[in-house]
Order: structure tokens, then C-alpha cells, then sequence
């Protein structure tokens, strides 16, 4: 007989050290809380579009359910759906995509962890964005892999300097991370830049993971991915989904596009951890892509009107100046002129005046002297969260 119960020391892998986290969900958090104790809360933090989905892909999903689609399916994806992001990626991307190089998974994340874990081994190195999305880093360090940042300039509009890339490039680097339109900042990577890329890979046998989840959401010009470019196929992951672009965040489903030997092996990964993707959502995921655009062009048209409102309100603004984003649906301004650090400025904002942001910080260490906005909100919000942030720099930036 136990006489009493023995308080035993939680005993974690060391591994758990390096993970990271996305800041976004822990800033949602303490702004609901803030909200239940009945303060006005202006959500510019979480990164998903405000809209709804559109109704042929919802009637889609119940109709999947009624009939039936609510069992497992193929671990890479329902072949339908596979059948349907190839000829979309090819179609887009103006290369030759077939089924076995398509793997669908719950969310864009899958395909970063995934890819991480099948390529780095300790101490392979990985040349990722910075400022840029969290679990990239957050990866890397996990898997023991070093990673290694390119900092993104303002002055550039944020698109990577690919004369700085060259020179961290090593024969330990295995993987590139390239993300246009780009989270943070909004930067986009223009054609010559990726065909730049690309000449500084040359033939060695480095992979690029090709983060295009805002591709659809690009404001100007026509998007480009390093998959198109001759001899780049084989050696890119390319990195979509549905979240952004059809408002489909809490959807789960994602894709990676890969030479088909690595997609075996991701598919391996997903068997090993999630099965599959939910059934009725991949029969949704197809009428997305084949279904009508319109609702994709007017959210884009409508992120691309709330970022020039928003910058344009920031620039009036003491202390803060901002660029126009490129794409997605983030302004990215600089405060150095505040006085403030990042941190510290996002706390005071959503404290003080009910306005959540994201600190530049939460996206590396190059984000120190930036706040991250989502214009993913009402015109009218936006709007009120400009008043407040105008009337908490009148007293607190001198």
C-alpha cells in the first residue's frame, strides 16, 4: 500500500529545449483574457484573413460529410485532390507536376517540420529568413541542425540581398528557406532575385524549401517561384495550401510539392504521425481549386486597400514609419524612432490601448525595432486602432 503520492520531476528529451513557439497564438491568448475582463480588444496579431469561406467550398465540405467522406484516406493525400493540386501547381508554376510529387497535410507546418526532419541531421546548416516566420528557426534548432540567418533589409523592401546569401553558403548548408510574399514584412522576392538564387546554388545538391502560401495574395506582378526555373524542380519544395488564400485557417490542409523520391519519404512521416488529413475537407480542398476565383481576387484587392490605408495612417504617426507591403496582409513598421523596444512597445499597445501586435522580435533577432500589424480586420478597426496608437504615442514617444 502507497501511503501517499509521490511527486515525481517531469523529465523532458533535451530536444524540448530548442523548440520554439509562434508568438501570435500567445498574444491571441493574453488578449482574450484581456477581453473577458470586459476591455475593448482590436486583434491585429493572429495572421488569418477576417473573411469567411467561400460558400461553394463550405457546401462542398457538407456535402463530403453527408456522403460519407469521414474515414481514413491515403496518407499522401486523396488522389483526387492530388491529381487537382498538380495540375494547379503546374498550370501556375509552368513546370510539370505529377500526382506521386504532391503530398497533402493538415496546415502549411507539416511540410516545414517534415522536410526538416527527413534532410538536417546535427550540425547541417540551414539558411532561413530573418525577420521572418518563427518555426522556421524553431525547427531547425529541434531537429539539431544550425541555423543560420539572412537578415532582410528595409531599405531592400525586405527582399532577401542575394549578394549576402552567397557567402553563407557552405558544403554543411543542405537547405535555403525562401518565403515570398513574406510574413513579417510583406517583402516579395522578384524574378531576377530568385533566378539570382538559384545562380548561387549552381549545381550543388542543396534543397530549397519555397514557402509560396501567399503566393495568391501577391499585390503587384505576376508571382514566380524558384520551382520554375531549369534545373530547380528536383531540388525545390514547394510549400502551399488553402489557409490564406480561401480563408481556411482552421481547415487543416496544406500541400508540399517535391521530386518524388522525397515525397515518399514525407508521406512515410505523415503515416508515422497524422495518419492523413481529414477526408471531407480534401473533397473542399478540390472545389477550391477548381471552383470559382472571384472571392480570392476580392480578398486580395481588399488586403491590398487596408495595408495602404494602414501605412499611410502609420506614417502619420510620431516615432513610426512604415513601407508599403508587397503582399499577405502585414505592415511591418519601424519604431526605432520611438524610443522603445519591440517587446516592450507591442505589451504597451495591447495593454494600454487595447491594440494586439506582434513584436519584431517574435520573427528573430533582425526584428528588433519593428512591430508587426494584420490588416485582417474590418476597415472600420483599422481605422480606431490608428486613433489609439496615435493618441498612446502623443504621450508616451517624445
Amino acid at each position: 500500500m502507497i501511503a501517499g503520492a509521490i511527486e515525481h520531476e517531469l523529465r523532458l528529451a533535451s530536444r524540448m529545449s530548442r523548440l520554439g513557439t509562434e508568438t501570435a497564438f500567445e498574444v491571441l491568448s493574453k488578449a482574450k483574457a484581456l477581453e473577458r475582463q470586459g476591455k475593448s480588444i482590436i486583434h491585429l496579431e493572429i495572421g488569418e484573413p477576417d473573411f469567411d469561406t467561400p460558400a461553394n467550398i463550405v457546401e462542398e465540405a457538407v456535402y463530403a460529410l453527408r456522403k460519407g467522406w469521414t474515414h481514413y484516406g491515403p496518407s499522401a493525400g486523396l488522389p483526387e485532390l492530388r491529381e487537382a493540386i498538380a495540375e494547379y501547381v503546374s498550370r501556375t508554376r509552368g513546370v510539370k507536376v505529377s500526382t506521386d510529387e504532391v503530398v497533402v497535410v493538415p496546415g502549411g507546418k507539416p511540410i516545414m517540420f517534415f522536410s526538416m526532419l527527413a534532410l538536417i541531421d546535427e550540425g547541417d546548416e540551414v539558411i532561413y529568413p530573418n525577420p521572418g516566420f518563427p518555426i522556421y528557426e524553431s525547427m531547425i534548432n529541434y531537429v539539431g541542425g544550425k541555423a543560420v540567418p539572412i537578415q532582410l533589409h528595409e531599405e531592400r523592401d525586405f527582399a532577401m540581398d542575394v549578394d549576402e546569401l552567397a557567402p553563407l553558403i557552405t558544403d554543411r548548408t543542405r537547405l535555403i528557406i525562401l518565403n515570398s510574399p513574406q510574413n513579417p514584412t510583406g517583402g516579395v522576392l522578384p524574378r531576377e532575385d530568385i533566378e539570382q538564387v538559384a545562380k548561387a546554388i549552381g549545381d550543388r545538391n542543396i534543397m530549397v524549401l519555397s514557402d509560396e502560401i501567399y503566393s495568391r495574395l501577391q499585390f503587384e506582378g505576376k508571382p514566380f517561384s524558384i520551382m520554375s526555373i531549369p534545373g530547380m524542380q528536383q531540388r525545390t519544395i514547394l510549400l502551399d495550401g488553402f489557409s490564406k488564400t480561401y480563408a481556411m485557417t482552421g481547415w487543416r490542409i496544406g500541400y508540399g510539392v517535391m521530386r518524388a523520391d522525397l515525397a515518399t519519404q514525407i508521406t512515410r512521416l505523415m503515416t508515422n504521425s497524422n495518419s492523413c488529413t481529414a477526408s471531407f475537407t480534401q473533397v473542399a480542398g478540390i472545389e477550391a481549386l477548381r471552383g470559382d476565383q472571384t472571392p480570392v481576387e476580392q480578398m486580395r484587392c481588399e488586403f491590398q486597400w487596408r495595408s495602404e490605408v494602414f501605412v499611410a495612417g502609420l506614417n502619420r504617426i510620431k516615432g513610426f514609419s512604415c513601407r508599403m507591403p508587397k503582399g499577405a496582409f502585414y505592415v511591418f513598421p519601424n519604431i526605432t524612432k520611438t524610443g522603445w523596444k519591440s517587446k516592450a512597445l507591442a505589451d504597451a499597445l495591447l495593454e494600454q490601448t487595447g491594440v494586439a501586435a506582434l513584436s519584431g522580435t517574435s520573427f528573430g533577432e533582425f526584428g528588433e525595432g519593428y512591430v508587426r500589424f494584420s490588416v485582417a480586420n474590418s476597415m472600420k478597426n483599422l481605422e480606431e486602432a490608428l486613433r489609439r496608437i496615435e493618441r498612446w504615442a502623443e504621450e508616451n514617444v517624445h
